[in-house]
């Protein structure tokens, strides 16, 4: 078994309304690399996945957003969906969690609409991205440099477009998250 995320913590921030194989594929690929994975969301109990064209399975809250504490995480992951990434972008605590990452250089790994967040939290200026095609306008109109590619790592952020992409985003999410904030620090300086 592979250990290259022991003793790291990742939180996985959702709402209703992820695209559920955004969260499942990257948290099992994150588990096998022996994180410690915690769903935070606005939710209390339990939070509900989107299967493509339905909604899919409910996961149990880990943590909600009102005591999640991003001290406490050494990374963290926003899977997409239309409807998980709009609402967190419109929720003040989740939005300054978020922000909170980028404030201390820590990893975060962002899929599909999950930019939709980031752009709220002012930290896309400047930035080569991807992200579903959809949302590309709303990324150029934030100040990143959007590209077409599956998995695009700039400074402490990997972004990816689309559940096809989930094994170069796995991929590339263990390479970023084995390396710590000062790394990557060093890394864009």
């Amino acid at each position: 078994m592979a250990q290259e995320l022991k003793n790291k913590k990742v939180a996985i921030l959702v709402a209703n309304g992820f695209e559920q194989v955004e969260l499942t594929k990257p948290k099992q690929s994150l588990e096998e690399a022996s994180a410690q994975t915690h769903i935070i969301s606005p939710n209390e109990d339990q939070v509900k996945g989107w299967k493509f064209t339905d909604w899919g399975d409910e996961f149990p809250v880990d943590v909600t957003i009102d005591e999640a504490n991003p001290n406490d995480y050494d990374a963290l992951l926003l899977p997409g969906g239309v409807m998980n990434p709009d609402k967190l972008r419109r929720n003040d605590k989740a939005v300054q969690f978020v922000k909170s990452f980028f404030d201390a250089g820590k990893p975060v790994a962002a899929i599909c609409h999950g930019p939709w967040t980031l752009i709220e939290a002012n930290v896309v200026k400047g930035r080569r991205m991807t992200s579903f095609h959809s949302i590309k306008t709303d990324l150029v109109n934030a100040g990143a440099n959007w590209v077409n590619e599956e998995a695009v790592v700039e400074r402490n952020l990997l972004t990816s477009r689309n559940p096809d992409d989930i094994p170069a985003f796995n991929r590339q999410m263990i390479q970023l998250f084995t390396q710590s904030a000062k790394e990557l620090e060093t890394a864009s300086a």
